[in-house]
């Protein structure tokens, strides 16, 4: 196996010793720990509500149908992120409705919106990508003007801040200026917790917003469709689905939660080591940070020059991969996915900034206890790869 994974998940003693208590207990679902993580959630993402589901694609399918998004409609999206930003919107038989990303952030353009908005148009889904916000400000006026939804896809950035733009960075720290936390920026956001993310539940996401219509319907429907309150347990008043999160996934993420901090404050440390060590190597541009923003770091994906785009960047991931270092290209873009070109008839040039990207980009291993020796190990390599590619 490899010597350096892409990412490992960071679980200590408390996790494991919170896990058991829920196992030695009589309540494995709908208890108490669910209460209590829907609550941690809730007050750090700054919100009113929260709720948990068995996965971050869940709860985005779930917020489509809460806001009505039903087929025939058309939500505006981008084609650079993971593939259930756009799923989630052909579950409901919406469409997806691409629209290309900024160069340097990787989100959604948000001057190229408007543009593909139609009487069709319902929402917008943006996605915080790597944990870097998007361009909220922006979004909000184009949602406003428009009357639109806005959901946003924050399943990457539990932990990152979106500074509006008049306000500068440094105000950050000094004259009052503060960042809003990524997940509570749209009408309805999600994080998730898959083993890769800041903390994990296993598999987990949870639904963040300040709208209780919002939040009731994702809670019923999540549960089978049962009513919120005082409802039967064979008694169901609207379409659901088994999305719920367990007590002991709950248990788990709880106490990340508790430990959040000091997690951020890792992979902080991480990502500053990459970047000192890599910024003096030709060939390859470091994660870009919008100014004003603060990010959680996801993953650490640097993106390569032109000339090793595609089967170069391919070759120089099998290469590191040889040796024991695992890469990975990071995303594939959504719309030239073999079911997309298929169903939809899309193909290469219709995005070409995502496409360009896409073409060019390498994950790194990533993880909160990625020691400087390993990191060390990684970099060397890289550069020697490189430039013998």
């Amino acid at each position: 196996m490899y010597k350096i994974p892409l990412s490992k998940p960071d679980i200590t003693e408390k996790e494991k010793r919170a896990v058991l208590g829920v196992l030695n207990s009589t309540k494995l679902a709908l208890g108490p720990k669910l209460q209590e993580f829907e609550k941690l959630m809730a007050q750090f993402a700054g919100v009113k509500y929260a709720v948990a589901v068995n996965s971050g694609t869940s709860g985005l399918h779930l917020i489509i149908r809460a806001l009505g998004i039903t087929k025939g409609d058309e939500v505006i999206t981008t084609p650079f992120s993971f593939i259930a930003s756009s799923n989630c919107i052909l579950f409901e038989g919406a469409k997806p409705i691409f629209s290309d990303i900024d160069e340097n952030t990787f989100n959604i353009d948000v001057d190229k919106i408007e543009e593909k908005i139609t009487d069709k148009t319902k929402a917008i889904l943006a996605v915080d990508v790597f944990s870097q916000p998007a361009d909220w400000d922006e979004l909000k006026k184009i949602a406003k003007k428009h009357k639109l939804f806005l959901i946003e896809d924050s399943a990457e950035a539990l932990g990152s801040e979106y500074l509006p733009p008049h306000q500068s960075a440094k105000s950050r720290y000094g004259s009052g200026g503060k960042g809003k936390k990524c997940g509570s920026l749209g009408d309805a956001g999600v994080f998730a917790f898959y083993p890769n993310k800041q903390i994990t539940t296993g598999e987990g996401g949870v639904i963040l917003t300040n709208n209780k219509k919002i939040a009731d319907l994702c809670k019923s429907m999540a549960n089978q469709g049962r009513k919120i309150e005082n409802g039967k347990w064979l008694e169901h008043i609207r379409l659901g689905y088994n999305y719920r999160l367990d007590e002991m996934s709950c248990a788990l993420g709880i106490v990340q939660m508790k430990r959040i901090k000091q997690i951020l404050k890792k992979r902080e440390k991480v990502a500053q080591f990459y970047n000192k060590k890599l910024k003096v190597i030709n060939g390859l541009d470091i994660p870009y940070i919008k100014p004003g923003n603060k990010i959680s770091w996801f993953v650490y994906v640097v993106k390569l020059a032109e000339n090793f785009a595609g089967k170069k960047r391919d070759k120089i991931i099998k290469e590191m991969t040889d040796i024991g270092i695992q890469c990975s290209d990071y995303f594939q873009t959504i719309h030239l996915q073999p079911f997309y070109k298929k169903d939809f008839l899309y193909k290469e040039g219709d995005f070409p900034i995502a496409e360009n990207i896409s073409k060019r980009t390498l994950a790194l291993p990533f993880y909160n206890n990625l020691s400087e020796k390993e990191i060390n190990f990684v970099v060397e390599n890289l550069k020697e790869i490189i430039s013998n590619v």
